[in-house]
């Protein structure tokens, strides 16, 4: 016996299909093997499982079979052997055309999805669609934007896809460790996003370690937590701009916290004041041999060693003397000091502009 709605609803016409092949012999043609087609695409779209629908089809094949003509030929065979073949084949030809029809809606309810998908991913990340109704589409994808929640941007040294071997692997993880939280992992523009609550720093670290190992030792930057559609936004950008900013500083810490590098966007709130800074400062320098750019390396190398220069020294690979005979050349060249507490500042503020305004690569 089949199920009562697969005999009524996708099996419509079959029975009396396979008792006609098994009178005639003929095989299926292009129209009937459409309709069936048909029938698989509505019941991939009614949400139907493949396996029972076969198995329907089977117990259909079976039912008819039953009832048909008493037959000839051997006992226990239900006639000739060209009736045999010829139901068997007309049933292979049915359920072929019916798991096509069927896997046809299925790729394009996939499509359908993905697509939907990434709108919904453009628009969360660039707000560009009116809060009400991202935060409707927001729950179907599990994201309750009525709170704060915080993003975290992988980038590695390739660019990453929904499909990427990493990204699956990440999200497998990722699943097994929490579930159905509500959160949100995808990729936008080549690197691996996390949306998570604000209130859930656990989940974010578990990102920012797994992010960071399944990428072979890419950088992750973490944004804050803000509230509402918008604060998604913010905090996506807050964590693109940490890693802006580490490439521009050369940081290298594995995971970068927006919270912790707040005082780069205060210094360069005001770009005309940090240009100015930077041309005053430091400009001098391009009057040494070799322009500007290895008295620079020396002031960055000293002050991201605390300023003890044999450490400095030796991240220049320098002797010590040369090292100092190079600090010697900035204070004639500057008129400041590095070793003095109040030019120490202003020199470091003015290499910390530099860095960020990409001078003096580029004119201020």
């Amino acid at each position: 016996m089949t199920h009562p709605e697969i005999s009524e609803g996708y099996l419509s016409g079959y029975a009396e299909l396979i008792t006609e092949v098994s009178a005639t012999g003929r095989r299926l043609s292009r129209d009937e093997l459409e309709s069936r087609r048909a029938l698989g695409e509505r019941a991939a779209e009614d949400g139907h499982g493949l396996r029972r629908l076969v198995i329907g089809h089977l117990s259909a094949t079976r039912a008819v079979w039953a009832a048909l003509p008493a037959a000839t030929g051997s006992p226990g065979v239900r006639g000739p052997r060209a009736t045999v073949d010829s139901v068997l084949a007309a049933t292979e030809q049915a359920v072929d055309a019916f798991a096509e029809g069927y896997e046809r809606a299925r790729r394009l309810a996939v499509r359908q999805e993905e697509a939907a998908h990434r709108e919904f991913i453009d628009d969360l990340l660039h707000g560009r669609s009116d809060p009400g109704r991202l935060s409707e589409r927001a729950e179907r994808f599990g994201l309750r934007l009525a709170h704060a929640h915080a993003v975290a941007v992988a980038a590695g040294r390739e660019a990453y896809d929904d499909a990427h071997p990493v990204t699956r692997r990440l999200a497998t993880a990722f699943q097994g460790r929490f579930g159905e939280r509500h959160t949100l992992l995808t990729t936008k523009d080549g690197r691996l996003i996390c949306v998570a609550p604000g209130d859930q720093d656990d989940v974010l670290r578990f990102f920012s370690q797994r992010a960071h190992q399944v990428t072979d030792g890419g950088q992750v930057a973490v944004g804050r937590p803000h509230p509402g559609p918008g604060g998604v936004v913010h905090s996506y950008e807050e964590a693109l701009s940490a890693l802006d900013l580490a490439g521009k500083m050369g940081l290298d810490t594995p995971v970068l916290r927006a919270a912790d590098l707040l005082v780069f966007p205060v210094l360069t709130r005001d770009r005309q004041a940090m240009a100015d800074l930077v041309r005053s400062t430091l400009g001098p320098l391009r009057q040494a041999r070799g322009g500007a750019e290895p008295l620079l390396a020396t002031l960055t190398a000293f002050f991201d060693s605390g300023c003890v220069a044999a450490e400095a020294a030796r991240r220049l690979s320098l002797s010590v003397r040369a090292f100092t005979y190079r600090l010697a050349r900035i204070h004639d060249l500057t008129g400041a000091d590095p070793s003095d507490p109040m030019h120490r500042y202003t020199l470091q503020t003015a290499v910390i502009g530099a860095r960020l305004l990409d001078w003096p690569a580029k004119e201020l």
